[in-house]
């Protein structure tokens, strides 16, 4: 385990692993460099001008840590802080060549007994198989409804989308808190992995989706599987969720783009999905504001119409799978696909090599709101829509029969959809809302 700072508020996380692991005999190490703080080596004892000095040749600290690393079983590394990439590097660098297979894990994850154990058996059957992704749930998805949407959200995406990347050997990424990968394969990239650059600036968020890409960019399988499961914490708050989007899209886009590079070496799917996956916004925003602006109050019930039952298709689809009614409950993450993700998806795009803020910060409660002007403007721009709609059929003549029968479409269309989310609302508060409070002693990392 390392631990990314070894000031004294980063050290909790030390004693814990000495909690946690007091019956394995662990093994500690506060470092005050890591594999890339420039080091100078001490002088033996005061010497004046021109006096002979004996200087070590190498980093006592790293040293410390790979002799640790490769001689006990269980040891916690925290060393200067440098970012989520520094400590994975570290993790890496000091395993060598000692270990087949490299798991990787976030802080705030619970492990399913049995999640190792099945990863495993997956790269052991096919050596063809670079690495293999588990299916991870949301460890605190009663917090808020921001956390219960994304928990519905999550299965879907790992049950669903990426088991079917799996059955086409192309997972796109490997998601951090829970992953496997052959450790001979990422030795051979790993120093291409760490100085990863995009548009000159070195890249410091993405690096599970990057890791991915370079196994697939070798040719390798990367295998996602069900049976290997844990849990994970997620935003609670709605703003902190928007930063973590905002983050995740700016790697994706990035990713996208040296994705494109390695489409002719696996499966055709690979190429489908990832320009289905890509163009998919800006189809979505186009449509939007064209059927805003197109001055037709049908135009715009058409909208909401068409964007929830679509939502209500695949929701039932996943409750259908897995057998679960609660799943039908997952048609209200439109709103926050379109309301939310969709704009910070454009700012995503727009600052890509911008890595400054975003970051994912846990122990402190972060106040980012830049992702917010996105949501601003996209919906200035859909008031302004909506606006010249109104205006445009206020002054329009209604007393034809086409218009009296466009009048009893919009006022059954709009019954339909206020009804819709009467009922859904009623389900959420009554069968989840009332179940959303904070367990007293219960685990808790705020995220």
């Amino acid at each position: 385990m390392v631990v990314d700072g070894n000031r004294a508020e980063d050290l909790y996380m030390v004693d814990m692993f000495r909690e946690v692991f007091a019956d394995d005999d662990p093994a500690t190490y506060v470092w005050d460099g890591n594999y890339h703080q420039p080091w100078e080596p001490a002088a033996a004892g005061a010497a004046g001008a021109g006096a002979y000095r004996e200087v070590e040749a190498e980093d006592p600290g790293r040293l410390a840590v790979e002799a640790l690393v490769r001689t006990r079983r269980c040891v916690c590394v925290a060393q200067r802080w440098g970012g989520k990439r520094e400590v994975m590097y570290t993790a890496f660098k000091a395993l060598g060549d000692s270990v087949d297979y490299v798991q990787v894990c976030d802080s705030d994850t619970r492990l399913d007994p049995m999640a190792l154990l099945e990863l495993v058996r997956v790269l052991d059957e096919d050596p063809r198989v670079g690495a293999v992704g588990g299916d991870v749930r949301i460890l605190n998805p009663l917090d808020s409804w921001v956390s219960f949407l994304s928990s519905l959200r999550y299965w879907v995406a790992f049950n669903v989308e990426r088991a079917c990347q799996s059955y086409f050997h192309c997972v796109s990424c490997i998601s951090g808190p829970l992953g496997l990968y052959r450790n001979n394969l990422l030795q051979q990239f790993l120093e291409a992995w760490y100085n990863q650059k995009f548009l000159g600036t070195h890249c410091t968020f993405g690096d599970d989706r990057h890791l991915t890409n370079r196994m697939l960019s070798m040719g390798y399988a990367t295998k996602y599987t069900s049976r290997s499961r844990c849990y994970s914490e997620t935003p609670a708050s709605f703003l902190r969720w928007l930063s973590q989007q905002t983050r995740w899209s700016k790697s994706y886009f990035r990713e996208w783009l040296y994705n494109a590079l390695w489409w002719h070496r696996h499966h055709a799917w690979m190429t489908y999905e990832a320009v289905v996956s890509g163009l998919f916004p800006f189809f979505v925003a186009a449509t939007v504001l064209r059927l805003f602006y197109a001055g037709r109050p049908w135009a715009l019930l058409w909208v909401l119409l068409c964007v929830q039952g679509v939502a209500l298709a695949k929701a039932a689809f996943a409750a259908w799978l897995r057998g679960s009614a609660r799943m039908l409950l997952l048609s209200l993450y439109a709103p926050l696909y379109m309301g939310g993700l969709l704009p910070a998806k454009f700012l995503a795009l727009v600052t890509m090599n911008q890595s400054g803020w975003g970051t994912s910060g846990r122990r402190k409660l972060a106040a980012n709101y830049v992702p917010l002007l996105p949501l601003a403007l996209w919906a200035l721009l859909l008031l302004g829509g909506l606006v010249r709609s109104v205006v445009q059929e206020a002054q329009a003549d209604w007393s034809g029969p086409a218009r009296a029968a466009e009048a009893q479409h919009l006022a059954a269309g709009a019954g339909a959809y206020v009804g819709y989310w009467a009922l859904m609302l009623t389900l959420y508060w009554v069968g989840v809302r009332r179940l959303c409070r904070r367990r007293a002693g219960g685990y808790r990392v705020q995220v």
